[in-house]
């Protein structure tokens, strides 16, 4: 049985792909193999034009609850630093195209770390985040002190890194760490309505969108404004730029090509 099952669940619409996690019997825990499958798809979705959103999420129990401790417990710090899990992360943090990750259940350690390398997090009122590695005598490792302090803030994160303690998705919401909660049994229903809000839209500026914003975590106000311009000037090389706004001014739904 494969640990990641790719679907277009939401009337076949091909613009939008599930990524679905699919290791039930260890609440979806990350292992190296997992990753590796995560990173291959997303790149080869990457390269599907038709695909203009995408969405990774678990089950009803878990998004993901952390590592494979079974896998990683007799590790040395040699292992560790062969693995190659550094380079999936990064590889992870350069598709272009925007994730949604659709949380229930349990969102821990390394399955944490995921959700937060994803573009933004909708979750259902059952979800649980943490980073509870310190439980184990060990810390973050794939950004679970680097995106939650940018997130929540020094004073939060440290909370949560210290003391290993889990918080609610209304928590979760009201510190910024994730953008919408919603349900539990509507969860995908209505992480499709935002993805297709999205798949709506011009794929050349939510790349644009999306790159800019990534990359104002990494820099000063003044130089992010740079950045910023250059992709809104970018924008008018593209048709997608002409189609949105000749249709604006005719009054009539735009059909974005993504050139």
């Amino acid at each position: 049985m494969s640990e990641l099952i790719t679907t277009h669940p939401f009337n076949n619409d091909l613009r939008i792909a599930l990524l679905k996690l699919n290791r039930p019997k260890v609440l979806n825990a990350l292992t190296t193999d997992l990753l590796q499958e995560i990173v291959s798809e997303l790149r080869r979705l990457e390269d599907l034009p038709e695909v203009r959103c995408i969405i990774i999420t678990g089950d009803d129990r878990a998004f993901a609850a952390g590592a494979d401790i079974l896998k990683m417990a007799e590790a040395t710090a040699m292992d560790q630093l062969n693995d190659k899990r550094l380079r999936l992360w990064k590889e992870f943090a350069l598709i272009s195209k925007p994730i949604i990750a659709a949380v229930n259940g349990f969102a821990l350690g390394g399955g944490h770390e995921l959700s937060m390398a994803c573009d933004f997090v909708i979750a259902g009122e059952e979800a649980k985040f943490g980073q509870p590695e310190i439980n184990i005598g060990t810390t973050p490792g794939a950004g679970g002190t680097q995106r939650l302090t940018r997130a929540v803030g020094k004073n939060k994160a440290m909370m949560l890194a210290l003391t290993g303690e889990m918080i609610s998705a209304r928590e979760a919401l009201e510190c910024n760490l994730i953008a919408k909660v919603v349900p539990s049994m509507t969860l995908l229903q209505e992480s499709f309505e935002v993805a297709k809000k999205i798949a709506d839209k011009s794929p050349i500026a939510t790349k644009l969108i999306k790159d800019s914003i990534n990359k104002s975590q990494e820099m000063s106000l003044s130089d992010g404004i740079e950045y910023e311009r250059r992709n809104f000037y970018l924008t008018f090389a593209s048709e997608d730029q002409k189609e949105g706004m000749s249709a604006f001014l005719e009054k009539r739904s735009p059909e974005y090509k993504g050139n």
